[in-house]
């Protein structure tokens, strides 16, 4: 049974309208800007301007944290997007979210409140506050499930959501992430991880440079993204609008570090992805690469894509927007699967901004920096490699 796209919603770092948001990627605008000047070391974030006056009373507010908040808006747009999506029964619709590290600004709160802790506090940062929020906003009564697998927690829901459809347990999935996580805590941990990119005064909307010589690590993002699907035949019913085709997902697991990426693994995930899509690797134009401008992880994902494409590899476009976005870790799947549909849908391809030398570890044909037209492209991928081994692959078509 064929899933397909039929809406979609993102409250992000480039705004809440999705057209608009692929808009400003092609055009280079970045959104990473300094944060918590206070902090021992300079950082850059991508952070969301939200008024959640537009969603929520002050009442409905209690206890709910900036990451369901985020979540709420996005689901909220992408229903809107899918239009009627006629007499689903509550229990036939589901819920699907991925969410890395829960309500960080509940549990900061808490932490550093002197003693005095919300009472609230708990069902604010649980992970799994998100998935059970949209739930109530649009009385879902079927399966409301939250996926948290780091970095692949988001695309992880994506496919689970596409399972779920194409098994009948659903008629209609909600199916994406959020996190919010832009707090002075979580922001030293990273640091402390050293994998955050080094800040250069002037330079900091240009910090994240995937695939370059000079790449130092990626930022921190915001933001929540999700995807509504339903299968082909229930959207040609009801004469839905159709962005896109989730044609196959791959999911494996390295089982060599927790931390540490691996080439095989991943390629493991795009193969079974690509397959499950019954396409060959030649048939895929585009990768929305996973990219997070580590010095060691830019590398091992231009493997793994050699690993599968072989001498194809020179047909395939590929870019990572984390560069403009920041890294949203378990919204960063459920962002780059909209912006892949969004790339397919308009045959546009987003730029690697930032590259100012392409590392010879990662001979790659990158998109340049103002994006590209791409009037032949039938499939694109989207990749997600988490802490933890787990790498999550999606593969979009036009339907």
């Amino acid at each position: 049974m064929p899933v397909v796209v039929t809406g979609l919603g993102a409250v992000v770092p480039h705004g809440d309208q999705p057209d608009a948001l692929f808009d400003a990627l092609l055009r280079g605008d970045s959104a990473l800007a300094p944060i918590f000047p206070e902090l021992p070391k300079p950082a850059v974030a991508a952070t969301v301007a939200f008024d959640e006056s537009r969603w929520f009373t002050k009442l409905q507010l209690a206890g709910v944290d900036r990451v369901s908040q985020l979540a709420v808006a996005a689901a909220d747009l992408a229903m809107r997007d899918a239009g009627a999506i006629g007499d689903v029964e509550p229990e036939r619709l589901g819920v699907f979210a991925g969410c890395g590290m829960g309500g960080a600004a509940a549990l900061e709160a808490a932490y550093r409140g002197g003693g005095r802790v919300p009472p609230l506090t708990i069902p604010a940062f649980m992970p799994n506050a998100p998935a059970a929020h949209v739930a109530l906003r649009h009385r879902v009564q079927g399966p409301v499930l939250t996926y948290s697998v780091a970095c692949a927690s988001s695309a992880v829901a994506i496919a689970e959501a596409a399972k779920a459809v194409q098994r009948g347990e659903v008629d209609v999935a909600i199916a994406g992430g959020s996190e919010a996580l832009i707090v002075p805590g979580v922001v030293l941990a990273w640091q402390a991880m050293q994998t955050l990119a080094t800040v250069r005064p002037g330079e900091e909307a240009s910090a994240v440079r995937p695939f370059s010589t000079d790449r130092s690590g990626f930022a921190l993002g915001e933001g929540a993204a999700f995807l509504i699907l339903e299968s082909a035949e229930r959207a040609r019913a009801r004469k839905a609008r159709v962005y896109a085709r989730l044609a196959g997902w791959g999911m494996s697991c390295d089982a060599t570090h927790l931390t540490k990426p691996d080439a095989p693994g991943q390629a493991r995930a795009m193969a079974q992805a690509v397959r499950q899509a019954g396409l060959l690797p030649r048939d895929v134009g585009y990768c929305n690469a996973h990219g997070t401008a580590t010095r060691i992880g830019d590398p091992v994902e231009s493997e793994a894509l050699a690993l599968l494409w072989g001498e194809g590899l020179g047909g395939l476009r590929v870019s990572s927007t984390k560069a403009l976005h920041g890294h949203l870790l378990g919204a960063a799947g459920a962002l780059e699967a909209l912006i892949t549909v969004l790339a397919l849908h308009r045959r546009e391809l987003p730029p690697n901004a930032h590259c100012t030398e392409i590392d010879p570890a990662c001979r790659l044909n990158l998109v340049g920096a103002r994006g590209e037209a791409a009037p032949a492209l039938e499939a694109a991928l989207s990749n997600s490699f988490a802490f933890g081994g787990t790498n999550s692959v999606l593969v979009f078509a036009r339907d």
